[in-house]
């Protein structure tokens, strides 16, 4: 009975809103629902949604719940507008929500997801709870996913949440269109038709052809209402001629008068001083002003005589007052100059004039001299590559043939040994029969020649290596001596001698031996190849003698000593001499036989220089634990001093090539550092430690004793007291 009440009701719903009253638009009567026909139809619809096979009854319940809710409103039915052609514009909010409430459970906001690598969670939801890591499989569940999962190509990883997230079709086609350099929107058209507004073709007819307002013939409100005002300026007297507004103006330009002192009219800014100086506060009382001061405050009869000579200028005095010694405070009587000073400050405050002193405050990190990397300034000699063993005793001296080849070294074990570089093979061992103080090799490549000193012999050595026909040449040169009609002078004839030498010493390579009467220290080359000179400290005015090897003479160039001589260097590109006492370095002119200038180490004690392969720069080590750069054309004094080792510096040497410089120390290090040395006079030189070489042992206080660098690659050799020679490249 309630289906058929149900059906009737809905019938007479349909047949009241039925299509021919939808059709009569806005102008048809709007009909009125009354409350049983409304309350009927609630009820059939809940006793037919409970029906669910009857379906067609259900759909005609939703029309008449649809018509009724309408016209209960009192909105009457219209006919729905017909559709425009084109496209349709997209509602927003069709597809669900908007990217701004669009739910974010991780609250971390914009930021590196990689922060939270090393934690269990990847952010804090809502709640501020930690929103922990999904776990990850390994490759096993990887693949298992990858075969049995169908969605798998089109999962991906959130990495907010750390979810996987399966990507829809829009999502797809939207990453297939953006690789393959589309529109991401699928429904624009990118060849959407052309509407051509303006031609290039000349119209006959104009294209806007309106024609004139009426409003363009009529007179302007705007302009009437200005020309009001100036006619009411005119009448009021308020308007003025160019001659009259220039008239106020250079009265307005005149001088202004104020008044200085006054306050009531005047501007605050007139009355306030500005920048104000606070008054200097005044010292505060030292120990000799208190009523009891210490005994050694007090004047003793010299001091108290001093104070009184001065009476007549007391602005030489130590103190204004003389210091005095009571038992109690109650005693002390009262200050007698009290109210002059207090009259010669407040003439201070009056009449001196106060200024502010600004303060630079420059932090220490202003103060270091901005340098390059070392990564910048290679290559240089980082790595200990080969070690040369073979001497027994401490290694004293180095040297390196001209085209690199072969090593020259010399030892305390009264031995002179000829190396291999490339192999640290021993070629040639040479007994000298004392200890070998120096080596080296002739800076000339066609004079294949060593000197050795040797205790108080120079042995000049054929090293009978390299190009076979210099080495025969060599030895026919060395085979006869010249023939010479100049005698020596007695004090030369008495210091040095030339001489033979024996069979056996030729056979071992040994052409000329040169006897001096004190122990030699040092042998240096001149760049030719044809001088060489030899330092004996203990010789007192011959301790430097300077011999051709030509010529087989010698000379004395000093007649005088100018002090204890540890080492001589010859200019590489000027005839001059350096020679290095004790703690100066003197800068001598062979040809004219003077003293150029005189170099100021401020040191105690000089071990060895080294002069710049373009002879403008000098370098200075001393056993102050100090290696110091002098710049020859500006100054006598150091240019910069480096503080690098930690123990005595035995030696320095520079590169012929490259701008380097190394130091040897008895600390065991080998300091390796950049020397650019500009073109520019007016650039200074620029110097930067690289690296510090730590290989040879210490033994009895001593560790490196010379350095030297490869005459062509960048590669360094040492020599210690470890009885090694060692490469570093």
């Amino acid at each position: 009975a309630e289906d058929e009440e149900g059906a009737e009701s809905a019938d007479d719903v349909n047949s009241d809103s039925g299509p021919e009253e939808e059709d009569d638009g806005p102008d048809s009567s709007d009909e009125e629902v009354d409350e049983e026909s409304e309350d009927d139809a609630g009820a059939d619809v809940d006793t037919l949604a409970d029906d669910d096979d009857d379906e067609s009854k259900l759909q005609e319940i939703d029309k008449v719940l649809g018509t009724k809710e309408k016209k209960t409103r009192g909105v009457s039915v219209f006919p729905p507008e017909p559709k425009r052609k084109g496209r349709e514009p997209k509602d927003e909010y069709a597809g669900g929500d908007t990217s701004d409430e669009e739910d974010i459970r991780n609250t971390v906001g914009n930021i590196p997801m990689h922060w939270y690598d090393e934690y269990k969670h990847v952010g804090y939801d809502w709640d501020a709870k930690r929103i922990v890591k999904a776990k990850q499989g390994d490759a096993i569940d990887d693949f298992l996913q990858r075969m049995e999962d169908p969605n798998f190509w089109r999962t991906v990883r959130d990495p907010q949440t750390g979810q996987k997230v399966i990507l829809s079709d829009e999502d797809i086609a939207l990453v297939k269109r953006i690789m393959a350099g589309r529109n991401p929107d699928a429904e624009y058209d990118d060849h959407e038709p052309w509407i051509d507004w303006f031609t290039s073709e000349v119209e006959k007819m104009p294209i806007r052809n309106i024609p004139d307002s009426k409003r363009s013939f009529l007179p302007s409100r705007v302009e009437r209402q200005k020309i009001g005002k100036m006619v009411n300026a005119l009448k009021m007297g308020w308007a003025k001629t160019r001659a009259e507004q220039e008239r106020l103006k250079a009265a307005r330009k005149g001088p202004k008068f104020y008044m200085l002192w006054e306050t009531d009219h005047g501007k605050e800014e007139m009355r306030r001083i500005h920048d104000h100086v606070t008054a200097p506060k005044r010292p505060l009382p030292h120990h000799a002003e208190s009523y009891n001061p210490p005994p050694e405050y007090l004047f003793n009869e010299n001091e108290m005589a001093e104070w009184k000579r001065h009476e007549d200028e007391p602005w030489k005095r130590k103190l204004h007052f003389v210091p005095q010694q009571f038992k109690s405070l109650r005693e002390v009587p009262a200050y007698d100059k009290f109210v002059k000073e207090r009259f010669i400050r407040c003439l201070d405050l009056y009449l001196c004039p106060r200024g502010k002193r600004t303060r630079v405050t420059v932090g220490p990190e202003y103060l270091i001299p901005k340098l390059p990397s070392p990564r910048d300034l290679q290559p240089f000699p980082t790595m200990q590559n080969l070690i040369y063993k073979g001497h027994t005793d401490m290694v004293r001296s180095i040297s390196v043939e001209p085209l690199g080849e072969y090593l020259v070294t010399g030892s305390d074990d009264h031995t002179v040994k000829i190396w291999e570089i490339s192999t640290a093979r021993c070629i040639r061992t040479i007994p000298t029969g004392d200890i070998v103080r120096s080596v080296a090799w002739c800076p000339n490549a066609k004079i294949p020649l060593v000197a050795v000193a040797s205790g108080k012999r120079v042995l000049l050595i054929n090293p009978k290596v390299g190009d076979h026909l210099l080495v025969k040449k060599m030895d026919d040169l060395l085979a006869e001596a010249p023939r010479t009609d100049t005698l020596d002078n007695e004090r030369v004839r008495t210091a040095v001698q030339w001489g033979e030498v024996t069979e056996e010493d030729h056979k071992l390579g040994v052409r000329i031996a040169i006897t001096h009467f004190r122990e030699v220290k040092q042998v240096a080359w001149h760049g030719r190849g044809d001088y060489f000179a030899t330092v004996m400290p203990d010789a007192a005015n011959r301790s430097v003698m300077i011999h051709q090897l030509s010529k087989r003479r010698s000379q004395l160039p000093f007649s005088k000593s100018k002090g204890l001589v540890q080492c001589v260097l010859f200019h590489p590109v000027k005839p001059c001499l350096f020679v290095a006492t004790q703690r100066h370095v003197r800068v001598y002119d062979l040809v004219k036989q003077e003293l150029l200038k005189k170099l100021f180490p401020s040191c105690k004690w000089i071990s060895s220089i080294a002069i710049h392969p373009k002879g403008d720069n000098l370098l200075v080590a001393t056993y102050e634990k100090k290696v110091m750069w002098f710049d020859l054309d500006l100054s006598t004094k150091p240019y910069q001093q480096l503080r690098l080792h930690n123990s005595a510096v035995r030696n320095v040497a520079f590169h012929l090539r490259y701008p380097l410089f190394a130091s040897a120390s008895d600390d065991r290090s080998v300091i390796v550092s950049h020397g650019m040395v500009y073109n520019d006079l007016l650039q200074n030189p620029l110097i930067v430690p690289l690296r510090r070489l730590e290989h040879h042992d210490r033994v009895n206080d001593f560790a490196v004793f010379d350095v030297v660098f490869h005459p062509t690659q960048p590669w360094l050799f040492s020599s210690g007291a470890d009885h090694t020679v060692r490469l570093y490249t």
